[in-house]
């Protein structure tokens, strides 16, 4: 490896550690908790994913602030089960949405019916995903399942909702979307270059070339492009940003199993923070007074702002164009 090599490698591991270290595990105490949330009666909100894991602590956090949630998922069973136990825990009950984000005529189907019941949404979490799934892996619609889950369908239920979320807004108080985000992001940076791979959304040879991580901080980086680009189209409106929740104990851990490296695994199963904590910074930035003109920014655990993952106005347009010619004829 020539020494420019070689001081490169050294440069991306450097922002690898501290995407994961400093900024995940070793975070500071957090400034903010589930206290701090002010009242939300008469705010409509939707959580994506909202059944289990991170998506089920915001949901909990938010009714008990007396918000009126809709919790997306893909299993009435699961999702009214997550409703039942949050009526328990809370006095309030949530109200479920039915959506699979790996298919785009479901998405349609549920940004319609929410429509349908309310004219204004005043805070969306795009918190529903997948990860380390398998390669060979499609969606219903023949994209990559993790490229198509986290990215391409949190982009057209967003899309689909733009209406409601600009309903809701006012001057003083903007409509907000959240994303998920994550560390490995950064990592998507590192194999991808400062680009995204085109070739690899849909289901075709050229994933080969990569692991299932890859492809998971590929769709990761592509939440912080996302982020970015609505940020700059429609920040007079919409206050959007993107969240890493940290090194969480979650159902995503169900797919550990799938990780190629042995360390990795390791270090998922021994740095990892209880599932409560993983939803404080979507909470803050979503809700929070504090976080009202954070348009466009990264946050990192727990409730902080972090620098940009990236900030290519180029590749932004170039991806938008992307989503919108694949969902345009739904």
């Amino acid at each position: 490896m020539s020494g420019s090599g070689f001081s490169s490698a050294l440069g991306v591991l450097g922002k690898m550690l501290n995407a994961v270290f400093i900024e995940s595990y070793f975070a500071p105490k957090s400034k903010f908790a589930v206290d701090d949330i002010p009242d939300l009666t008469g705010k409509v909100t939707i959580v994506t994913g909202g059944n289990a894991g991170i998506g089920k602590e915001t949901v909990k956090a938010l009714l008990a602030k007396n918000a009126k949630v809709y919790l997306a998922a893909r299993s009435e069973d699961r999702a009214k089960a997550a409703i039942e136990d949050l009526k328990q825990t809370t006095g309030k009950e949530a109200v479920w949405l039915k959506l699979d984000l790996s298919s785009l005529k479901s998405i349609k189907a549920a940004a319609e019916e929410f429509l349908g019941k309310e004219p204004e949404l005043h805070i969306l979490f795009n918190n529903a995903g997948v990860i380390w799934l398998p390669i060979d892996q499609a969606t219903v619609d023949g994209y990559d399942v993790t490229w198509g889950t986290n990215t391409l369908g949190p982009f057209y239920f967003t899309k689909l909702l733009l209406p409601a979320l600009f309903e809701a807004s006012t001057p003083e108080n903007r409509s907000r979307v959240v994303n998920t985000g994550s560390a490995s992001g950064i990592t998507g940076i590192s194999f991808f270059g400062s680009g995204l791979d085109f070739a690899t959304f849909k289901d075709s040879p050229r994933r080969g070339k990569y692991s299932a991580g890859h492809l998971y901080s590929q769709s990761k980086l592509g939440n912080v492009i996302f982020t970015q680009e609505l940020a700059r189209r429609h920040g007079d409106k919409i206050v959007t940003t993107v969240v890493h929740p940290g090194m969480i104990r979650s159902e995503m851990g169900r797919n550990y199993a799938n990780l190629e490296n042995a360390f990795v695994k390791f270090l998922m199963r021994v740095l990892l923070y209880p599932t409560p904590q993983g939803a404080l910074t979507q909470l803050w930035a979503g809700t929070s007074p504090e976080t009202g003109n954070l348009n466009g920014e990264y946050l990192v655990p727990w409730a902080r702002v972090s620098k940009p993952r990236s900030n290519d106005q180029e590749l932004g347009r170039e991806l938008w164009t992307w989503f919108e010619e694949q969902v345009a004829n739904v």
